[in-house]
């Protein structure tokens, strides 16, 4: 946008009447702000977002959707955020601010689905900072606080469509978890029932009609289809939407590269996972080696070259909540090479590596059954 253009529109959006907070979702003009500058911030297209975030806080002074954006880029822009101090508390502030703001436009009306939404998202959003930071006590306090208002938002689904996802995300996981980890199960009567097939569908239906969550739906859901029901191809629908609307970004980018490769479309995943390697983030180089590794094992049946990069790839360093996974897939890389090779105690010993970082189900499959 040029500077003429972000001027013009500081100052068309100055004469224009502010609008009351809960009209901001429902205002058509608003809603087309909102998603541009969401798209900006998830194509690192950061300096549009910042004139379309100024406009929405000059317009709405009184309404969080602006400090939930500004923090929506703090996270992209400092992916991985939890490893940048001065970005993690501006993040902090601007959630806060955003949480203010937010109890006000719910003291006025318990029921406003705006309101609602943007409670769940400020606690949502510092659960998972803290979840992160390795604070797992006041991660679980701000997961109490949002589930208040995810029930709530359960009741909201046709005011607001980004409820759609919350309680898909719910219905799926409150189901699922138990599944995984069963000594949770004496405590799942806290919670209400919910619905494996019903989550996935709720979460389908987000992909399509979310306002402000649909990126992250097509993400959330192209990820829990890949771990834990071992269906990539129907994953690569939706991380393929993410690679084509959001070109620069990489995290997008490593989600479509890997759902290609675990479907076993090997020549379509090649120049994705080329194209990672011009993406200038500290996540990349864990999934670009892992990736090629998996070319040169899977697609080019070259052992040796698929070696070096594993043990490349097993070199750096990794993220808990992003790339400790594909660590697991170079391990088990190389636990099938050395099974190849008749190194049948190698293999156990990387597959034993891969089981203590892994979480999908289908690598967790393919280690236990190696004896």
């Amino acid at each position: 946008m040029s500077i003429l253009k972000s001027t013009f529109l500081s100052l068309f959006c100055l004469c224009l009447p502010l609008l009351a907070p809960a009209q901001v979702m429902s205002d058509p003009v608003a809603q087309q702000t909102i998603v541009k500058a969401l798209d900006d911030i998830y194509n690192l297209e950061f300096a549009e977002a910042d004139d379309l975030i100024r406009q929405l806080q000059t317009r709405y002074p009184q309404h969080p959707i602006a400090f939930i954006l500004r923090a929506t880029q703090l996270d992209i822009q400092n992916l991985p955020l939890v490893e940048n101090k001065a970005a993690t508390a501006q993040f902090e502030q601007t959630v806060g601010q955003a949480l203010q703001l937010s109890k006000r436009m719910l003291a006025k009306n318990e029921e406003d689905p705006e309101a609602v939404f943007f409670m769940l998202t400020c606690h949502s959003y510092m659960a998972a900072l803290y979840n992160n930071q390795g604070e797992s006590l006041k991660a679980v306090g701000e997961s109490k606080k949002a589930y208040n208002y995810l029930r709530d938002g359960i009741k909201l689904m046709d005011k607001n469509p980004d409820f759609y996802f919350t309680t898909g995300l719910y219905n799926y996981y409150v189901e699922r978890y138990p599944i995984d980890h069963p000594i949770v199960k004496p405590f799942m009567f806290f919670f209400a029932d919910g619905d494996i097939a019903l989550g996935i569908k709720q979460m389908d239906t987000s992909t399509r009609k979310a306002i402000f969550m649909r990126p992250v739906a097509n993400y959330y859901l192209a990820h829990l289809l890949m771990k834990h029901e071992t269906n990539p191809a129907r994953a690569t629908i939706y991380t393929k939407y993410l690679v084509d609307k959001y070109p620069n970004n990489p995290l997008f980018a490593m989600t479509y590269a890997e759902s290609l490769l675990l479907s076993g479309r090997y020549a379509e995943a090649r120049p994705y996972v080329q194209r990672l390697k011009q993406m200038p983030n500290k996540l990349v180089p864990l999934a670009f080696n892992t990736f090629t590794g998996m070319l040169a094992e899977l697609a080019d049946k070259d052992d040796k070259e698929a070696t070096e990069a594993y043990q490349t790839a097993l070199k750096l360093p990794s993220n808990d909540a992003y790339t400790k996974e594909y660590r697991a897939f170079a391990y088990a890389g190389l636990a099938r090479i050395a099974a190849r090779a008749n190194d049948r105690n190698q293999a156990r010993v990387y597959y034993k590596k891969a089981l203590a970082v892994g979480e999908y189900k289908s690598l967790i499959r393919e280690a236990k059954a190696y004896k």
